[in-house]
């Protein structure tokens, strides 16, 4: 039976007087895609924020391998083998490209390990090799975006949450991270994917979730979310 990576349960978070999560539970198993879809301000990114403790939940559970979550830094976090890489993709803009993967690996000592890795970015990212040097404010946004998936794997994560990674982007950029994305869950890395490209994440996902004023209200596999008539109507401009 495969192994639960992270489990949510009843996740809730309050901005001031906002009850922004409703008690949301999902799970991603090893080795799986998971897709959170919804309208802008159902709560997708808050739910990421409160899982990596970038924002503090007012009550629920969130175990990573077993491990409670919600008493410990984002930092320490990081350190257990779990990588965020957040909405507006929040790479150093005034650091080259390079200085930015090697922040990726900042808890590592594997020096041959991070040599690796740095050469698997570039395998899966070819035109990041050509801009090695080259400051980060003046990539374009989907080379940007490739920097902020390649720096969160920098860490060799066991969980990759990753918030809106098309938004924005040329749909032939969007093809290539979608394809990454795909080799990396083949790789066993797990993905906890945050999309406004419904299409895109629910091809890609075992199991997805959707989202609607901070509450689960919609669940099962990638397949039959696509064959859903209301996702279809809602999510798929159909």
């Amino acid at each position: 039976m495969t192994e639960s990576v992270l489990t949510v349960k009843d996740l809730q978070v309050h901005y001031g007087g906002i009850h922004a999560l409703r008690g949301v539970s999902l799970e991603v198993l090893d080795g799986q895609a998971v897709a959170l879809i919804g309208a802008n301000g159902a709560g997708k990114t808050t739910t990421l924020r409160a899982i990596t403790r970038m924002v503090r939940a007012s009550a629920g559970s969130v175990r990573f391998r077993g491990e409670e979550l919600t008493r410990l830094q984002p930092h320490e976090i990081v350190a257990r083998g779990l990588a965020h890489a957040p909405e507006g993709r929040g790479i150093f803009l005034n650091l080259t490209l390079r200085e930015n993967l090697e922040l990726g690996a900042f808890l590592r000592t594997d020096r041959e390990g991070i040599a690796a890795d740095l050469k698997r970015s570039f395998e899966l990212f070819p035109i990041l090799k050509e801009r090695i040097d080259q400051v980060s404010g003046t990539l374009s946004g989907g080379e940007q975006q490739m920097l902020a998936v390649a720096r969160a794997l920098m860490c060799r994560p066991r969980l990759l949450l990753l918030d809106e990674p098309s938004l924005g982007l040329a749909p032939q950029v969007v093809e290539r991270i979608f394809q990454v994305l795909k080799d990396v869950v083949q790789s066993g890395v797990s993905l906890l994917l945050v999309e406004q490209n419904a299409h895109k994440a629910l091809q890609i996902a075992h199991q997805a979730y959707v989202l609607e004023t901070g509450e689960v209200v919609m669940k099962g596999t990638g397949k039959e979310l696509l064959a859903s008539p209301e996702v279809r109507k809602a999510y798929l401009g159909e």
